[in-house]
């Protein structure tokens, strides 16, 4: 009997997600012995072309981390799409936008002047910026063209399964790969997560007073954590309470608030305003200007607020820079 064929591709991520397959130790070793790894061009030498020579439905399910901010990772995961029975967003950048879908506070224009002109380490007298095709004597050069909105995985393709965190836990990784392997899944656009708040899961709760008021906003380097504190007790932005569960509170035992990398439980809709609301009825301030002087120990409100789920928002970007093109690719 012929094993199932697996995929993995990364689009616009950081190789975190790479780095938790690695992680699952000696379990990787069950997993490439039940599976047929037909493509995974970022450890082993797989092509485009493998992906194209491919029957459709061909890979029984392919892992997809990053999110989609150019032609040409729109069109492997089209390809992706067509030739796999099933597609995970694996990771905070393909389920919700993650890191880089804070790009969607600016536009193209404003991201490649910044990179190519404006950082301080760049020399660049001439203003030159990346070509989406430039000729040469020996024909054109292309390069992808990068898109003016950075989207989601299901904003650009039919995703089956999600498997969240910055990167996914290994344990989570694990049992979704088990349990896709065995057939025994949910129901198809489930979060193979946990659907409860960290907060459940995290060694300090019995410590969150029962009526939690915040008197200041503090940044992990302004205090000496306590580390059998509740966090946001002691003033820290921790966004656990609305937060889904599954990591284990990895960040909360090594005293570092959650930053919501895991996304929000299947209750909430938008995960920046509901941790925005959460934060807003715990402060102890009640006048306007004492609200304004805590939210300034708020460094970056998007940041904070938005920082893996901007692109999945009801906001989605900032549109008044969204430029000539609005929100088009």
């Amino acid at each position: 009997m012929s094993k199932p064929k697996v995929g993995l591709y990364w689009c616009a991520s950081c190789g975190g997600c790479e780095e938790a397959v690695v992680d699952l130790g000696e379990d990787i070793l069950a997993v490439v012995e039940a599976v047929d790894l037909s493509f995974w061009p970022v450890a082993l030498d797989f092509k485009r072309t493998d992906v194209e020579a491919m029957a459709d439905g061909e890979l029984a399910v392919t892992f997809i981390n990053g999110a989609i901010r150019n032609s040409e990772q729109f069109e492997m995961v089209e390809k992706l799409r067509q030739k796999s029975q099933l597609i995970v967003a694996f990771g905070s950048c393909a389920h919700l936008g993650g890191i880089p879908g804070l790009a969607n506070v600016a536009n193209r224009e404003a991201i490649l002047k910044e990179a190519y002109s404006n950082v301080p380490s760049v020399v660049n007298d001439n203003g030159t910026s990346p070509q989406e095709s430039t000729e040469v004597k020996e024909g054109t050069l292309t390069l992808p063209a990068l898109w003016n909105t950075v989207k989601t995985l299901d904003q650009v393709i039919a995703v089956d399964y999600y498997l969240p965190g910055c990167p996914p836990p290994v344990k989570l990784i694990k049992n979704a790969v088990m349990a896709i392997l065995s057939g025994k899944l949910p129901e198809k656009g489930a979060v193979l997560a946990p659907d409860n708040a960290l907060c459940d899961e995290c060694p300090h709760r019995d410590s969150k007073p029962e009526k939690l008021t915040i008197k200041e906003f503090k940044r992990p380097s302004q205090i000496k954590v306590d580390p059998e504190q509740c966090l946001l007790a002691q003033g820290l932005l921790c966004l656990g309470s609305i937060t889904r569960a599954g990591c284990e509170a990895a960040c909360v035992k090594a005293n570092m608030p959650c930053t919501g990398c895991m996304g929000p439980t299947s209750h909430v809709k938008d995960y920046g305003a509901k941790a925005l609301s959460a934060l807003m009825s715990v402060i102890e301030a009640k006048e306007a200007g004492e609200i304004e002087t805590m939210l300034k120990n708020v460094v970056d409100p998007v940041g904070t607020f938005y920082r893996y789920s901007l692109p999945a928002s009801n906001m989605h970007r900032r549109y008044d820079l969204a430029g000539e093109r609005g929100d088009k690719r």
